[in-house]
């Protein structure tokens, strides 16, 4: 079954979750007495399953990014890319989650529900940089509703927070495919965070608590270490050899 979903196409990941789903339920059944053996333990992801190409955006695209955006969709981006908060989160904020400093995340949007954060570590507080900040104010001076109980990002109604898919589809979507960035979703917009970050500072700890991450998570999964760092890395290596 397992060879079958990777050859149609299935991503690395979700071949990977069948088999810890598959695991887990034959697991139980060794437990309650219905088999004497596990036979799922020993599976593997077959090789043809599709692994992820995880990219992250240069600073040049990134400027690239925000000059071809309006006022509202350029927020919503420069919320992601950043601060390296989640698109459930930035729909999610109210006005009075943003203070001078930071956004205090204590909700999200997910598939059109409030919900709460991802993980316990998603519960935080994001810092706003000043110019994030100053942007922040801009739209708020323009909002319907800046009270403490509106949503920042709104819908049509004022009652309901904006649709992830429905401005992406609209408003920013087609607008980074004019400017040559159609490959950009939401995940790259926060493993650029996290990957620009890692660049400017070395400590782990502080983007993996912007980001609302174990350490691990944030330095395997979201951090691409670019060539140029990786340059001055191996240099470094080479200078501290003894010249032979």
């Amino acid at each position: 079954m397992l060879d079958g979903k990777a050859k149609i196409g299935l991503s690395y990941s979700v071949v990977a979750h069948l088999r810890w789903d598959l695991r887990q339920i034959l697991r139980m059944a060794v437990s309650e007495g219905f088999i004497l053996r596990n036979p799922a333990e020993l599976l593997f992801i077959p090789r043809e399953a599709k692994r992820p190409e995880y990219t992250a955006m240069s600073l040049e695209e990134v400027q690239k990014c925000f000059a071809v955006l309006e006022q509202r969709e350029r927020l919503v981006v420069k919320f992601a890319i950043l601060a390296g908060l989640r698109p459930g989160e930035i729909f999610g904020l109210k006005w009075g989650r943003l203070s001078g400093t930071h956004a205090d995340i204590r909700q999200r949007v997910y598939r059109g529900e409030i919900d709460s954060p991802k993980t316990s570590n998603s519960i935080r507080k994001a810092a706003l940089s000043a110019g994030l900040m100053a942007e922040i104010e801009l739209w708020r001076s323009v909002s319907l509703d800046p009270s403490g109980d509106a949503w920042v990002f709104p819908s049509e109604t004022g009652k309901t927070p904006l649709g992830r898919d429905n401005v992406w589809r609209r408003r920013i979507g087609p607008r980074l495919k004019e400017a040559g960035l159609d490959w950009v979703d939401f995940h790259v917009m926060r493993r650029t965070h996290s990957t620009l970050m890692n660049e400017i500072h070395d400590d782990p700890k502080l983007v993996a608590d912007q980001l609302g991450h174990t350490v691990d998570v944030n330095q395997n999964v979201y951090t691409r270490a670019s060539v140029a760092r990786r340059k001055t890395a191996v240099d470094a290596l080479e200078n501290a050899l003894p010249i032979m």
